[in-house]
């Protein structure tokens, strides 16, 4: 880069861009096809709209290649390239510290508050009486499942409700009479945070039905046991929605009852070993075993699990059509028969085996849910698959008892 090159004077990391994991959102303006550049963060409240073209550009910004580089293969004006740099920038879209001071920020923010603030769950209803006559329907349109024995755990979608309602009534179905827990766990899924080991939450998440506060006493002898590194990362839960979606279930069933709410990692991911400050599943497990034991009172867990992710909107060439969803559902139903025996490493060396081929999103705390609850026996209550009309997605979810 020459001494009088516009692109001399931009700070280190505008110099060389990289475009953080963000959601490219497509819409239309008047015709034309622009694409919303949407921050599962939203470290900033601004969303920044582009046209299709201008986005092909953006996804060049990969912090290999200079901006000058991408500039000139795009043949895009320095001044107006150098402008897109600097808005993207300003919202917190690419990796630096602008972004970092962002982060910062909202983190502070949401420590103060004490709680993770109302998200997808505000598709509930305004108000909490809204929300519980919501739920109160879709449980009245659900068959009791009638277990005989106590349920220690679920597993339960983390489907928006319009689709995967069916499945997390009747997940939760059977606590509806269930005597109030101590705390409940809650097992998520990180889809879009930078933690690849478990991410815990010290504070609360709230819904348009109220709080739920997490166990003060519980998660504050996690971090004993693993230090700061165990929440390092816990701004992953601002762009995560797998616990959240289970928060007004619990409370529709238990009230504002404590929660511990971790993300788990999929064990056919390994981390990346740079640091000693990661903490694996299988240590998180054992630790938290060993803290329940020593605390009062009883707990019940939940695994936020959707299972397959298939159609060309997961990357897969061809639309799904009747065939497929045969094959997914065979394929399911293997993979849900080795959880239900109950066997964690069996159920995750079969889906090593086959790669997990159908996408399989909630291994992780799938495994995890099973090794904590110890339940005497797994129960399948439903199965489901959800497809969009152009068969363009299908996503598979389920609801289970563990008793």
């Amino acid at each position: 880069m020459t001494s009088n090159s516009p692109f001399s004077d931009l700070p280190d990391h505008l110099q060389c861009p990289q475009v953080r994991n963000i959601q490219p959102i497509p819409m239309k303006k008047e015709e034309q096809v622009i694409v919303g550049l949407r921050d599962p963060f939203q470290l900033s409240k601004e969303t920044i709209a582009i046209p299709a073209n201008i986005f092909v550009i953006v996804q060049k910004m990969n912090g290999e290649s200079t901006a000058e580089e991408i500039a000139s293969a795009a043949k895009a004006p320095p001044d107006q390239f150098i402008e897109l740099l600097k808005k993207l920038d300003q919202v917190g879209l690419l990796w630096g510290p602008t972004m970092a001071q962002l982060e910062s920020e909202k983190l502070a923010k949401l420590k103060e508050d004490n709680t993770f603030g109302i998200r997808t769950s505000a598709s509930l209803g305004k108000n909490p009486e809204a929300c519980k006559e919501q739920l109160d329907s879709w449980f009245q349109e659900t068959e009791d499942p009638e277990f005989e024995d106590s349920i220690v755990g679920i597993v339960a979608p983390h489907l928006d409700y319009e689709r995967g309602w069916p499945n997390y009534a009747s997940a939760y179905y059977s606590w509806q009479k269930a005597d109030n827990p101590d705390r409940v766990v809650i097992l998520g899924t990180n889809h879009f945070g930078n933690g690849d080991g478990v991410v815990l939450s010290t504070i609360g998440f709230s819904t348009p039905i109220g709080t739920c506060p997490v166990d003060q006493q519980v998660v504050g002898k996690l971090i004993d046991k693993f230090g700061d590194g165990l929440i390092a990362d816990m701004l992953d839960h601002a762009a995560e929605h797998s616990i959240e979606l289970q928060i007004p279930w619990i409370q529709q069933c238990f009230g504002n009852v404590p929660i511990i709410a971790a993300l788990i990692p999929s064990p056919l991911i390994p981390m990346i070993e740079d640091n000693d400050c990661r903490t694996s599943t299988e240590t998180f497990v054992t630790a938290l075993q060993e803290i329940l034991q020593d605390v009062e009172g009883t707990t019940y867990f939940v695994a936020s699990a959707d299972l397959s992710h298939v159609g060309q909107q997961f990357g897969e060439p061809r639309p799904v059509d009747d065939q497929r969803k045969f094959d997914v559902e065979k394929h399911d139903r293997e993979m849900m028969t080795k959880f239900i025996q109950g066997d964690a490493d069996e159920f995750v060396d079969a889906m090593k085996w086959n790669n997990n081929a159908t996408q399989w999103c909630s291994i992780g705390n799938m495994s995890a849910v099973m090794q904590l609850a110890k339940p005497n026996s797994i129960e399948l209550i439903d199965y489901r698959q959800w497809c969009d009309d152009k068969g363009a997605a299908l996503v598979s979810s389920c609801s289970m008892a563990l008793i």
